[in-house]
């Protein structure tokens, strides 16, 4: 099987690595192996959804059972509600006006929900007046039959900590968009729209194995669900994988005498190439995997911070 059969979206994993901060162009290797990655993603959080779905007697996957995989992660979590509140919004105005709906676009979805972060608009009047919280089975407001009426100005501590996180990301992707020209932004905001899923569901269940991996076959939330997080699986391996590459430069810098260097006082745009300048490899890669699969201090606390050999399955990034 050539490289092109075998890996399917290298477009796309470039197009979501530019928007992550990497400027170069990534070789084939390296798309290769984040494109591995993503897929033993997808398929182990496909086996743990099965398994979830027999513990409780059902052979279909739910979305409940996907995002239980990542409830620790809780400014994630938020983000995907957001998301999936949002889907319903446009699912609903869709139904609404057949003539004038169209397809939702994953990040037309995501500007949307950032876009109502921001005050009083358009967005945020469609989101008071439409937008419906998403529950969720094993929160404690779900184990009561009436709920208390929610306030506007409420806002719980996963949303606070997800607002700073997309807070946080916009202002970076503010810095690198600062000195665009116009055509440098369209291709920016193009690149945003890369998705695993959109407009790709066919290629993205044989890609993923569904029907091997798992019986049932999943529905189109689920599917939406697993688009949102193989760009979220992306997007944190570049970054820390941009991280390594900066360790490793630096130390090569200290080593060969030149931490000084010189610097050039000019702005910098999109398409600029820096002088020595390289992209990611995928050793960066490998290793940015790998910082990613290192046991959590909670998990050693568990086992009484005792040494030896633990087995230990593959965990979610």
């Amino acid at each position: 099987m050539s490289d092109k059969d075998k890996f399917k979206y290298r477009v796309e994993i470039q197009q979501m690595m530019f928007v992550s901060g990497e400027t170069g162009e990534p070789s084939p290797e390296t798309t290769g192996i984040i494109e591995e990655i993503v897929r033993g993603q997808v398929i182990e959080m496909l086996q743990q959804c099965t398994n979830l779905a027999a513990r409780r007697g059902s052979r279909s996957i739910s979305t409940d059972d996907l995002i239980f995989l990542i409830r620790h992660d809780r400014a994630k979590v938020s983000r995907l509600r957001t998301y999936l509140s949002w889907k319903d919004v446009r699912k609903t105005a869709k139904e609404q006006d057949p003539a004038g709906g169209a397809v939702a676009d994953p990040g037309d979805l995501m500007d949307d929900a950032t876009a109502s972060m921001g005050g009083p608009g358009p967005g945020a009047q469609m989101m008071k007046q439409k937008k419906t919280k998403v529950g969720l089975p094993w929160e404690v407001a779900s184990f009561f039959s009436e709920t208390p009426p929610e306030r506007e100005e409420d806002e719980d501590e996963d949303e606070v900590e997800a607002n700073a996180a997309t807070l946080q990301r916009l202002k970076n992707a503010d810095e690198r968009t600062r000195g665009m020209t116009k055509d440098e932004y369209v291709h920016w905001s193009e690149c945003r729209q890369a998705s695993f899923t959109f407009r790709k569901g066919k290629r993205f269940r044989e890609w993923a194995g569904f029907g091997i991996v798992t019986e049932a076959k999943p529905n189109d939330d689920i599917v939406d669900i697993l688009g949102f997080l193989t760009f979220e699986i992306v997007q944190t391996l570049t970054e820390e994988a941009l991280k390594v590459k900066e360790q490793e430069d630096i130390a090569a810098e200290s080593a060969k005498g030149r931490l000084v260097a010189k610097k050039r006082k000019r702005e910098e745009f999109l398409f600029y190439a820096q002088e020595g300048r390289t992209p990611i490899e995928a050793r960066h890669v490998s290793e940015a995997f790998r910082r990613l699969q290192v046991l959590r201090p909670k998990m050693r606390a568990m086992r009484n911070f005792s040494g030896g050999v633990m087995k230990s399955r593959l965990s979610l990034v």
